[in-house]
């Protein structure tokens, strides 16, 4: 079985990964996965790959659903998270996939713990809903209707029949942001921000003891350019139907960024944090960004089988 777990350890690894979203908690599960099958008794296992996607798979549900509860405490407690110099290496999590990849970590991240499991074991890994089901103690139906669900999560609101010239131009916008704040350009970044752009950051964001107000396109831009790390593990997303952006760290959405337009030059920046208001948004990485549904699985299956390159 040890020869068999090395054999299948790209894959499992790519399990972890798209189940928990960082690469350490990944290799931490698959350790103790391995605990746990060099403890069983695998006589009598006749498919070693399916049985070991399970067993990994069931170490991440446990360690979702202990996430969860400690977001739970955190929201109770009104606890703030804590600030992205904590983050050991946030280039290589941002490496380990392509854009729209990466964006879909951040929404899984946004999924309950099974609906997680049932997206990502069918939709990316081709796992029969019969093998899924007694993972979550659900029936293969009802298995099915939660990866449904989280499916359309993942894509947010149907998308218009075809894109407004605003929402376009908006969506390009916020691209070149990204592009210019991951890249240090500032004056890049300066030429698409209105003279008198405003920017609001929530308490979280730094964190600090009040919300933060910047004023002016050059302050904005160079609290953007200190952001340089946190950049490099952002994506485009939707956020309440609109593109913003979105931050992960250490497998969790963080920050999320949402835009308001004065023609092609970005007026206001709203920076949330706070988890009871990430919380309160809608996060997708949109069915038009995917296509036909045909196209999107195959976004999904290659994104999966591409590993942790």
């Amino acid at each position: 079985m040890a020869a068999q777990f090395e054999e299948h350890r790209p894959r499992l690894r790519a399990v972890a990964h798209r189940m928990l979203g960082s690469l350490g908690e990944a290799d931490d599960a698959l350790q103790d996965a391995w605990l746990r099958v060099a403890r069983a008794d695998t006589s009598g296992v006749e498919n070693p790959g399916g049985w070991l996607t399970t067993v990994v798979a069931r170490v991440c549900l446990n360690l979702l659903r202990a996430r969860e509860a400690r977001r739970e405490e955190e929201l109770s407690a009104d606890r703030i998270p804590a600030s992205a110099a904590g983050v050991t290496d946030p280039e290589e999590e941002a490496l380990l996939a392509d854009s729209v990849g990466l964006a879909l970590l951040i929404v899984l991240d946004t999924l309950a713990p099974a609906e997680r499991l049932a997206f990502v074991l069918h939709d990316m890994f081709q796992v029969p809903f019969g093998e899924i089901a007694p993972l979550i103690d659900k029936t293969p139906a009802a298995t099915r209707q939660l990866a449904s669900r989280a499916r359309r999560r993942v894509k947010g609101a149907p998308a218009p029949a075809a894109p407004t010239a605003d929402a376009s131009r908006r969506h390009r916008v916020v691209h070149a942001y990204l592009a210019a704040t991951r890249g240090g350009d500032f004056d890049a970044l300066l030429a698409l921000l209105h003279p008198d752009v405003v920017l609001h950051a929530d308490r979280a964001v730094v964190p600090t003891p009040e919300p933060v107000l910047v004023r002016g396109a050059r302050p904005v831009a160079e609290g953007a350019m200190a952001s340089l790390g946190r950049a490099r593990s952002a994506a485009l997303v939707l956020v309440d139907g609109e593109t913003g952006m979105a931050m992960l760290e250490e497998g969790r959405l963080r920050v999320l960024l949402r835009f308001t337009f004065d023609g092609d030059l970005i007026r206001e920046i709203d920076v949330v944090a706070e988890p009871d208001r990430l919380r309160k948004m809608e996060v997708a990485v949109g069915e038009g960004w995917f296509g036909k549904r045909g196209a999107q699985a195959g976004v999904l299956r290659r994104w999966a089988a591409g590993g942790d390159r």
